[in-house]
């Protein structure tokens, strides 16, 4: 006799299920919800940039570590794509650049940037487990993994939306990145969720799929929680970016 919780879900189902990870993503995070409305410090908005940048920098490596594991010539002509969105190509700036343009807009110093000296203890392990989860799993986890991108276009665009009003010291050149990854992220999770469908198909295996993502949901989240440790939220600013210049 099969129980209701061996039978596995269909794949729409599934999907669903995928999809419904979202209340767990990190634009719900307080310290997101604060610089979405306007209520982060430029010292903040800095901070989040700088730290960010390190999980930018670590994606091309993730991706190029998740290709080297896929036997299958298909699967890597579209992955490799990813790549290079972050490091660009030959008459094309890629998505690190466009990075470095939104710190120059919010008026960091780009050495200061590419340095990574600054960064949070806390982000730096968050970004290294994922990047390392993503070198040893099975390529078809690695790209379940990245189906945060689920995600991704919604908080591109509140960032487009809200940003402009409430910090206009930023100069609107820096908001390219979130431009070009609102469709890049769209295109990116087509493949991410046709393999995952493909690939998890008992029950068992899609609850390890649902697990999978919301450990990528959790990197995201610990990130914030490192750099709410380190600057604060409004008027609770650590001065951590006062402290880093010296």
């Amino acid at each position: 006799m099969t129980t209701d919780s061996a039978v596995p879900w269909s794949a729409e189902e599934f999907e669903a299920r995928l999809r419904g990870k979202e209340s767990c993503y990190h634009i719900f995070h307080p310290f997101h919800i604060a610089m979405n409305s306007g209520q982060c410090t430029r010292e903040q908005v800095q901070g989040w940039v700088l730290n960010r940048f390190y999980y930018q920098v670590m994606i091309p490596i993730k991706d190029a570590a998740v290709m080297s594991n896929m036997p299958d010539r298909d699967h890597r002509r579209l992955w490799i794509q990813r790549i290079l969105d972050h490091d660009g190509a030959d008459g094309e700036e890629g998505g690190i650049e466009a990075w470095l343009a939104l710190a120059d807009a919010v008026g960091l110093e780009r050495e200061q940037v590419i340095s990574l000296e600054h960064v949070a203890p806390g982000v730096k392990f968050a970004v290294d487990a994922y990047v390392n989860f993503a070198r040893t799993a099975p390529w078809q986890e690695a790209v379940c993994s990245s189906l945060t991108e689920l995600f991704a276009p919604t908080i591109h665009q509140k960032r487009l939306d809200s940003w402009p009003q409430h910090y206009p010291w930023i100069d609107a050149a820096g908001y390219q990145y979130f431009r070009k990854r609102l469709s890049e992220a769209r295109r990116d999770v087509e493949h991410g969720v046709r393999v995952t469908l493909a690939h998890f198909k008992t029950r068992v295996e899609q609850e390890r799929a649902l697990d999978i993502l919301q450990f990528k949901l959790n990197v995201l989240w610990t990130m914030l929680d490192a750099m709410q440790v380190t600057y604060g939220i409004g008027d609770t600013n650590s001065g951590a970016i006062a402290r880093m210049a010296k």
